[in-house]
């Protein structure tokens, strides 16, 4: 099965579906007790309790003044998994450089099963952002490194995407029509680049452009620039922004070849 099968699953052990769904409501209320836990699940008090105490005999919990929260063990495994991804290698630094000289945000994002992780950002003094943390997962179409990633894949590939994760609205500007939303990807093949324009987060606006591999060992990667939408109008982001980010893409797909 590879990464990209979408068909349904096998067989599977309840006792580990559970202990991932204690794992994602922590990181989702952050702090916890037992009994919280349980009901948010709706489980016994008694299983809750004893993944709790499993989790945390690993170091996966950690409990504080009765509470239960995640611990930095994933962020180990989390920097590990990143790490090993030879894209992320050769792109950081361009990424960070290209932060530097424009003065906005930069990231590398990665389409892992039709979502967009953000697998790095780097913000220097004067950028702004949403402030979305490394290892955000977040519906493909919010986000212009989103796009820029759908549009490495086939239109039948995004229908499939779409038909499970929905096109869900974030902000007014958000498209929310599959047959816009191919119109935009159809665009962003042609003229090789997306723009994000506070689809995701009032305010806000990026460019991203797709990391080019023809032989895709690279998986379905993008980087971009984004920042406040009175600093990226139309003249400064064909004069500057686009140039600045699509060098950088040749230059991370240059290194990539020969990692």
């Amino acid at each position: 099965m590879t990464d990209n099968d979408t068909s349904s699953p096998g067989r599977q052990i309840d006792a580990v579906e559970t202990a991932f769904n204690i794992i994602e409501s922590i990181q989702e209320i952050e702090r916890c007790g037992v009994t919280d836990l349980a009901n948010r699940l709706e489980i016994p008090k008694s299983t809750a309790h004893i993944h709790l105490q499993t989790l945390r005999n690993l170091g996966y919990v950690v409990k504080e003044d009765g509470k239960y929260q995640l611990g930095l063990q994933f962020l180990e495994l989390g920097g590990r998994v990143r790490h090993n991804r030879s894209i992320f290698e050769a792109a950081r630094s361009e990424v960070d450089e290209l932060a530097r000289s424009t003065g906005e945000v930069g990231t590398i994002g990665y389409d892992e099963k039709g979502q967009r992780v953000l697998v790095y950002r780097t913000e220097p003094f004067e950028g702004v952002s949403d402030n979305a943390p490394t290892g955000e997962f977040t519906r493909i179409h919010w986000t212009a490194v989103g796009k820029a990633l759908l549009s490495q894949r086939t239109d039948d590939e995004i229908r499939d995407i779409i038909n499970r994760f929905g096109l869900p609205r974030a902000t007014e500007n958000t498209i929310t029509d599959l047959d816009k939303l191919l119109e935009e990807i159809d665009k962003i093949r042609t003229q090789g680049y997306s723009i994000e324009n506070e689809e995701r987060v009032k305010g806000i606006k990026s460019i991203a452009v797709p990391i080019r591999d023809d032989e895709n060992q690279a998986g379905n990667s993008a980087i971009s620039i984004s920042g406040p939408k009175h600093r990226f109008d139309d003249e400064r982001i064909e004069s500057e922004l686009l140039s600045a980010l699509q060098n950088a893409a040749n230059v991370i797909e240059l290194r990539y070849k020969h990692y």
